[in-house]
């Protein structure tokens, strides 16, 4: 069994702004596939760039806030409560266009078919 609080974990900053802090509740190997489930907070203006993973998938989850997801070229919002899912070779970026923070639970999963 594996048990963490938020509250417990050290920020760390996201590799594509390290402006973005995140604290990571499970790491890379430590569940079969799982690469990371983190928490992630990104203040207004912040941006994740644009980039893309080959062989995982992006699970992002909506806490708190809103913002917009850019996924090969198209637009949309991100609201409170809402989970998207990106695939792997889809290009994708993050913006909090909004007046506060943008918490995002995310988590990355390997592709074991690519």
């Amino acid at each position: 069994m594996i048990h963490r609080a938020l509250a417990n974990r050290e920020d760390r900053p996201v590799s594509h702004n390290p402006a973005i802090r995140k604290r990571v509740l499970l790491e890379v190997g430590e569940l079969p596939g799982l690469t990371n489930l983190s928490q992630a907070v990104f203040a207004p203006g912040d941006t994740a760039p644009g980039h893309e993973h080959a062989d995982m998938w992006e699970v992002f989850f909506v806490r708190s806030g809103s913002g917009s997801i850019r996924v090969n070229g198209k637009e949309f919002r991100l609201e409170r409560d809402v989970c998207w899912a990106v695939e792997p070779g889809e290009r994708h970026e993050i913006v909090n266009d909004g007046r506060e923070d943008l918490i995002l639970l995310y988590f990355g999963l390997r592709d074991s078919h690519g």
